[in-house]
């Protein structure tokens, strides 16, 4: 009886567990859809925006702005994003996983590396590691907005501006599907003259009219191309956390319902060896009482 009590205390236990994760998973679901418009919407914007940058700073020339004077690489800016929650199965660990192995691999290619940790997660994993963290930015993605994304510009801006690094990179999650985020790494600044997209047909022979003038513009241009590109990755980071979730907690109320029938096969294989143990017991007194 004592084994029979522990395994419908255990069903008790999984089922309940069941219900929080179905209704995580439901959760997950609704804030994916929102996300996955938000990122659909932000996407052509960024891209665009990322042309047209290219394009100007191509005809510019690096001399025009601060953010498209390239340096030698010595000090490096890297900005993590994580998420600040837990249970969504790989989304955290495949990205830190990466970042651990690239800065073990380039450690000896710069004089100092500078990690800015966005979420708990990424804070939480440099911490346990030693690795010292500049600055770190958690509780922003659950209620993320573009001030977020213009705060963090604006620390880093201002760090390059004042010699602290000389490169400026972000490593997240690119949002694929909701089964599927790949770990990223992309440089934000400088902005390479250089490199860069191929123009499109006809694109190299366009002239350009500033107006008031050319560093006004891309004065103004170019932090705001900085802050729309940091909010992407964010967008693209939340998007693959609320669909990394989602497919979690789907996987977990499946092995709950399958954990549950395997433990109502046991209860009832309990009950029934039970029930015989008893009915052979009654036989027996009663044999006895016949003899």
């Amino acid at each position: 009886m004592a084994n029979l009590r522990a395994i419908r205390k255990r069903i008790v236990s999984v089922k309940s567990t069941q219900q929080i994760t179905k209704a995580m998973k439901m959760v997950s679901a609704a804030k994916l859809r929102r996300s996955q418009e938000a990122i659909n919407a932000a996407r052509p914007y960024a891209r665009k925006l990322r042309e047209l940058v290219e394009a100007l700073a191509a005809k510019a020339g690096p001399e025009a702005h601060m953010l498209l004077a390239g340096r030698e690489v010595k000090k490096l800016a890297l900005l993590v994003v994580t998420s600040d929650r837990g249970l969504c199965g790989g989304f955290n660990s495949a990205l830190l996983r990466t970042v651990q192995r690239f800065l073990r691999e380039n450690g000896g290619n710069y004089e100092q590396i500078s990690v800015f940790a966005v979420g708990r997660k990424g804070r939480d994993f440099f911490r346990r590691r030693a690795i010292a963290i500049t600055k770190e930015y958690v509780n922003v993605l659950g209620t993320l907005s573009y001030f977020n994304a213009e705060t963090m510009a604006h620390d880093l801006v201002d760090g390059f501006k004042n010699g602290q690094f000389d490169e400026v990179q972000v490593a997240f999650n690119e949002f694929r599907s909701a089964i599927s985020q790949t770990p990223r790494f992309e440089k934000l600044f400088p902005i390479s003259v250089a490199e860069g997209t191929v123009p499109a047909e006809g694109a190299s022979d366009i002239d350009y009219i500033y107006e008031p003038g050319r560093n006004d513009i891309l004065a103004t241009l170019l932090p705001k191309y900085v802050e729309m590109q940091l909010f992407r990755s964010l967008l693209e980071s939340v998007a693959g956390e609320h669909g990394a979730r989602m497919s979690a907690m789907d996987s977990a109320t499946r092995n709950a319902k399958e954990m549950i029938s395997s433990l109502t096969l046991q209860m009832n294989r309990a009950r029934q060896a039970t029930i015989t143990k008893e009915l052979s017991e009654i036989v027996s007194g009663a044999e006895s009482l016949k003899g």
